[in-house]
């Protein structure tokens, strides 16, 4: 931006006014600050701001719409897709607005708009208390949970967004609004999975939930056990409480000490059970895996915190994810799903995952445009690695998972597992008969979609 133009007046104006950095291209930091957790993402913003309070980031919003740059919101940064950054836009990085106050007595919890699930889960966990959150510390709160939201504790709890219970944002305007069920409530509904559409959410408000115990039994299989393992772990789930979840999954052996050492770097087969429960709990619900022959045998409570962080992936590496949910997973399902592990790039980060649903999910609020709710089972596959010379190789080994599992699709999916897969996608993640009613809420808060960096819903 010039400096003598009227957006290089505009710019020097911002950073007067803003406590945080500024960056613009060429300045010092400018790289880093646009650097997110996929590394396949390279875009350049016109301005990254980095905002302190809701003030800011109103100031923010105001320079953007008097130069008519469309605005895009970092959280967590975490999005397969880099919804965090758009080419020649306004970053609002909302990373040092990542308070949490926790209120015991009400069981609520009041997150700000940059936090991550790690800041969550450690403020919760001293009182006991815990909500869904998603599978990664890593991953950014807001975008989680308005985008629906999935975890360990979804069959329990709930999705994320079952247990949402105000937002404040700021709008396209400039102007600051609180969506609750009697507040602004057309809003309230559309954020539970519409996401980023509506504007930038500086805070969000949360029903927490007594978690004493948290367990998991943590087993890896040689790979020709994989379909026993499949389907001991569906019967588990299936017969089971809605306290215990988890997942199958088919990755790399890790160079971790409770792996042998000749086992990493193959391909092994993981059952995980997670329990909203003690210790003597989960092994108890794990006797049918722990029947099987297994390499590694890890059952134990550990604070929900901790588990978070079990699975964290290294970031600067090439993400390459989709997700199909299915009607059930019968045997011919079982057959397929083990046989695409075989062609897994492996040695790599990539992981490729069944979890169930179920439980609280099934049993939440049917009027949300949440349209996944009802599928009992996710087929994840989730591609990760570092050489950009193996991205075409990894890339259709997702795309193969997603044809392999699709005649018991639902149709329906969770739009935060996918990167760009176009229009349609994004309209099964909302459910067509909410495609209208969304866009009319797009309209009242943003007619001239400013937020477009998302799962994007065109203003009616």
């Amino acid at each position: 931006m010039a400096p003598h133009s009227k957006a290089g007046t505009a710019l020097a104006g911002l950073r007067e006014d803003l406590p945080g950095a500024v960056h613009a291209p060429g300045d010092p930091g400018y790289d880093e600050a646009r650097t997110v957790f996929n590394a396949m993402i390279d875009r350049r913003p016109a301005v990254i701001a980095q905002v302190e309070d809701e003030a800011d980031v109103v100031t923010a919003v105001r320079f953007a719409r008097e130069l008519d740059l469309p605005i895009a919101v970092r959280g967590g940064g975490h999005s397969v897709a880099g919804m965090a950054l758009g080419d020649g836009a306004l970053v609002v990085d909302l990373r040092r607005m990542h308070d949490v106050t926790v209120h015991p007595a009400a069981k609520a919890v009041r997150i700000g708009g940059g936090a991550t699930m790690s800041h969550l889960d450690r403020a919760c966990q001293p009182h006991a208390l815990a909500t869904t959150g998603g599978r990664a510390s890593t991953t950014g709160v807001g975008g989680f949970v308005l985008g629906g939201g999935t975890g360990w504790l979804d069959r329990a709890f709930g999705l994320a967004v079952d247990n949402l219970l105000g937002v404040d944002v700021v709008t396209a305007g400039g102007e600051r609004v609180t969506a609750t069920a009697e507040d602004h409530p057309e809003l309230f509904w559309a954020l539970h999975g519409g996401g980023g559409n509506f504007g930038i959410a500086t805070s969000i408000t949360l029903r927490l939930h007594d978690l004493p115990h948290m367990s998991i039994a943590l087993l890896m299989y040689l790979p020709e056990h994989g379909p026993a393992v499949m389907r001991t772990f569906r019967d588990l789930i299936e017969n089971g409480p809605h306290e215990v979840s988890g997942g199958v999954i088919y990755l790399t052996a890790p160079p971790e000490d409770f792996v042998p050492p000749p086992l990493v770097g193959q391909l092994l087969c993981t059952a995980l059970l997670t329990y909203a429960g003690p210790e003597e709990g989960v092994r108890k619900l794990a006797a049918p895996l722990l029947a099987l022959p297994h390499e590694v045998e890890i059952v134990t409570g550990i604070p929900y915190a901790d588990l978070q962080c079990m699975i964290d992936d290294p970031p600067g590496m090439r993400n390459y994810w989709s997700a199909e949910y299915l009607t059930g997973a019968p045997e011919g399902l079982v057959d397929v799903f083990c046989g695409r592990a075989a062609t897994m790039p492996v040695p790599s980060g990539t992981q490729h995952i069944l979890f169930p649903q179920g439980g609280a999910i099934a049993s939440g609020p049917a009027e949300f445009p949440v349209p996944y709710r009802d599928a009992p089972w996710v087929v994840h596959p989730f591609g990760i690695w570092e050489d950009p010379a193996d991205d075409e190789r990894c890339r259709q080994w997702v795309k193969d998972v997603r044809a392999d599992v699709r005649p018991w699709s639902t149709g329906a999916v969770y739009l935060n597992f996918l990167g760009d897969e176009g229009p349609q996608r994004v309209a099964a993640g909302l459910g067509e008969e909410n495609l209208a009613r969304l866009g009319r809420v797009k309209r009242t808060y943003d007619p001239d979609n400013v937020f477009r960096f998302n799962h994007n819903i065109r203003p009616a």
